[in-house]
């Protein structure tokens, strides 16, 4: 039985991304381990956590990408494979769990959260994982497959053409490196917020003028964004000097 406040949560957070799905399984999909430990510690309750919901969607999520790609592309065997990879993986699955704001609704221990555990690569991945398995299990199959292509139909569409990016700060640094002979720098324009609600604003620099900005719950996530935009600038402005040649 869920509490008011839990169920308000639950509510919010479906409601936002469009997830039709009990509420009882979205709740547990939402439960971190350091929430359901917290929980039976302290005596309050017994929970399960979402690690059994984030194992079934881990391959629900694999079938959804395979069967979207099968239908969807005229791919080889090898090429399908590669790409799933990519597109399931952590950091692609991390990014959509930032979109989707699974941070701000996750159930986390105190010390977990304090810790940035609502920004950490791995929890935000396997919590998207877990969401997957309650819209498998509450709507079946032909849902799920529906679920991954909305939320995930643009990083399928630039890992077929060849434009995925995983680690923006090294295709920036690459890029700098070859076209300008210099190396990006980054420097914390804001940091507010208590320890457990962290706040950051970071800008990359390049000869020591600004071609990116990032925000994040954490630095590293702040500078990935800084650097993506960093990268959308420059390769603008590099495709209109080679046009105007």
């Amino acid at each position: 039985m869920l509490s008011v406040e839990e169920e308000k949560q639950v509510n919010e957070f479906c409601r936002i991304n469009g997830i039709e799905a009990n509420r009882e399984l979205a709740f547990r999909a939402l439960c971190h381990s350091s929430f359901t430990n917290e929980l039976a510690q302290n005596g309050e309750r017994i929970l399960e956590s979402n690690e059994r919901m984030e194992f079934l969607g881990d391959a629900v999520l694999e079938l959804s990408l395979a069967k979207t790609l099968f239908d969807e592309y005229s791919l080889s065997e090898g090429d399908m494979s590669k790409i799933r990879a990519m597109v399931g993986s952590e950091k692609v699955l991390s990014d959509v769990a930032r979109f989707m704001r699974i941070g701000d609704f996750v159930f986390l221990g105190k010390g977990e959260r304090q810790m940035g555990g609502s920004d950490r690569d791995s929890i935000l991945a396997d919590t998207f994982e877990a969401v997957l398995a309650a819209v498998f299990l509450t709507s079946g199959f032909e849902a799920s497959v529906s679920f991954v292509q909305s939320k995930l139909c643009d990083y399928i569409d630039q890992a077929v053409n060849g434009e995925l990016i995983l680690d923006y700060k090294t295709s920036l640094q690459e890029l700098t490196q070859a076209r300008f002979s210099s190396r990006p720098s980054y420097e914390t324009i804001l940091d507010e917020g208590p320890p457990q609600d962290k706040w950051f604003k970071v800008g990359v620099f390049l000869d020591g003028k600004i071609v990116g900005e990032g925000e994040g719950r954490t630095k590293k996530a702040a500078e990935q964004l800084a650097a993506k935009h960093a990268l959308e600038a420059l390769s603008k402005g590099l495709d209109k000097a080679g046009a105007e040649k």
